[in-house]
């Protein structure tokens, strides 16, 4: 059976909530990152068998297969097709897993994974309702930021915990930006500032250098009243869009490409869809298991900081190195636009193991309604 590859990859800077991004529309801006995608790996566009996009709320300008939209308007043939998939906060990390299956179940020798989401632009959770009374009936459904503040108290984690780990979250993306960490995988994407003048927009804008554990401490709780999760310490709303072109290990020999990563184990499973957020604890046992590896061989985690609680509450079941968690920051500091955060931390992934030298990476991300992703690469 061949490898599932990953020979490139690309994301925007990712944009604070009616930031940098807020006048470029989703479809295009996922249109930007394809297309650079293809001229980074220097492959046939027409090669490519498929595009698979995660994107959340898939209405307005995300609608209509934002997938397909975004594919012709990079250019792409009209022979590439495209769809769009939605397993909510691991749609981008879903589209990769979707575009392996492809490849290893024979299909397909190469697709494009991507993700995109402009909360500025469409606003989350707007594409649902209610729930349906038979729904509710089994399960008392709660919003995140509420199942952030259960995840806390079932793992006895404090408020001071969480604002000391958010604030770390910022100081390693700040330290990341400035040693030069991410320039590899962003493509600088033009806009238009108020004031109608034009600049590359080319760093992340939401890790905050002026941000403390003073300032963090005195921000209220968010969901509960005596609560410990704040705006502070849990991921912020962003704009952003990210790709990456995998392969059969044998299509990438045959065009004479060098792999930059091999997809070693990838899983996904259900959970308490009231807790809703502690799936990322089962997902890690079981990708770990399909690798057959312990988390010492894990060199690089990126973990999803959809909030500190859920991070903290892994790791004390896990027990990683925590050196080796989200070591350039997370969500917390760089944003989550939803769909795009899959394909964005696979990529820094990528990037972070490259640098360093290390060889194993594992990726996990809860989801909402009681959900994980995990995937080794």
């Amino acid at each position: 059976m061949t490898d599932v590859v990953i020979v490139e990859s690309v994301r925007t800077p990712f944009g604070k909530k009616n930031g940098s991004l807020k006048d470029v529309r989703p479809d295009d801006l996922l249109a930007l990152v394809l297309a650079d995608l293809i001229r980074r790996a220097g492959v046939d566009a027409a090669a490519v068998e498929d595009v698979i996009v995660g994107c959340v709320t898939q209405i307005e300008e995300q609608g209509w297969n934002v997938a397909r939209l975004a594919s012709l308007i990079a250019g792409l043939p009209v022979t590439v097709p495209a769809t769009s998939v939605n397993r909510m906060c691991g749609s981008g990390q879903q589209s990769a897993h979707f575009g392996a299956q492809a490849i290893l179940a024979g299909d397909m020798d190469i697709v494009v994974a991507a993700g995109v989401e402009s909360m500025s632009r469409v606003k989350m959770g707007s594409d649902g309702k209610d729930f349906s009374p038979l729904l509710t009936k089994r399960f008392e459904l709660v919003w995140q930021g509420h199942s952030a503040e259960m995840m806390a108290a079932k793992w006895g984690l404090t408020r001071q915990e969480l604002d000391e780990f958010s604030f770390e979250s910022h100081q390693r993306a700040l330290n990341a930006m400035r040693s030069g960490f991410f320039r590899k995988e962003v493509l600088p994407v033009a806009v238009t500032t108020d004031g109608g003048e034009s600049r590359m927009f080319d760093t992340d804008e939401g890790p905050r250098a002026d941000t403390s554990l003073a300032r963090l401490a005195e921000l209220q709780p968010a969901f509960k009243q005596d609560g410990v999760v704040t705006a502070g310490n849990s991921s912020q709303i962003s704009d952003g869009a990210a790709a990456l072109l995998l392969m059969s290990s044998s299509k990438a020999q045959e065009l004479g490409l060098r792999p930059r990563a091999r997809l070693v184990a990838r899983t996904v499973v259900g959970s308490d869809p009231v807790l809703m957020l502690d799936g990322v604890i089962p997902a890690t046992r079981k990708a770990l298991s399909r690798a057959g590896l312990s988390v010492r061989d894990i060199d690089v985690f990126e973990i999803n900081e959809a909030f500190a609680s859920v991070v903290l509450a892994w790791a004390k079941e896990i027990g990683p190195d925590m050196g080796r968690v989200n070591p350039n920051g997370g969500a917390i500091a760089l944003g989550h636009p939803l769909g795009a955060t899959g394909c964005r931390l696979m990529g820094t992934l990528v990037n972070e193991l490259e640098r360093t030298g290390g060889r194993f990476g594992l990726q996990t991300m809860c989801i909402g309604h009681g959900m994980a992703t995990a995937t080794i690469i």
